[in-house]
């Protein structure tokens, strides 16, 4: 599988997000080196809270994720209003080095600069905008 694939099962993760006015549907991948997949996750999987990235790193568990891939429809959180530690920062201590995502997040709640934040810390960020219009389309409602 390849970073669209990935992307691909990230889009389809997002779908099963139960609504919500005040925040995006996301569906995220965590694959290994070898292109396993680890753990997914999508938007308030586990309650009204939790967010795709949230989900999957907890499902991922002790696991080593230090050649593992994020991928996650959206860009990950920089700043969140129901918890206080952002996706980018789970991310960041998870050691995870490498980030695709396909959509920036729009300024509708919050003011994010996740992808930003991860590659000044070191973390490799790839973002493929061919599959943006799509993430919309989940999220036709809020953008």
């Amino acid at each position: 599988m390849n970073d669209s694939d990935f992307l691909e099962q990230t889009i389809a993760l997002s779908k099963a997000a139960p609504p919500s006015a005040t925040a995006f549907a996301v569906g995220c991948v965590i694959a290994g080196p070898g292109g396993n997949v680890l753990a997914t996750g999508y938007s308030r999987e586990f309650g009204e809270h939790w967010h795709a990235e949230e989900v999957a790193l907890s499902k991922a568990g002790s696991a080593s994720l230090a050649g593992a891939t994020l991928y996650s429809s959206l860009e990950p959180c920089s700043t969140r209003k129901s918890r206080p530690v952002s996706c980018t920062q789970l991310i960041l201590d998870a050691g995870i080095p490498r980030v695709v995502f396909a959509l920036r997040e729009p300024p509708t709640f919050v003011d994010c600069c996740g992808a930003e934040l991860l590659a000044a810390a070191g973390v490799e960020v790839v973002e493929l905008p061919d599959y943006a219009e799509r993430v919309r389309a989940v999220n036709r409602d809020l953008m």
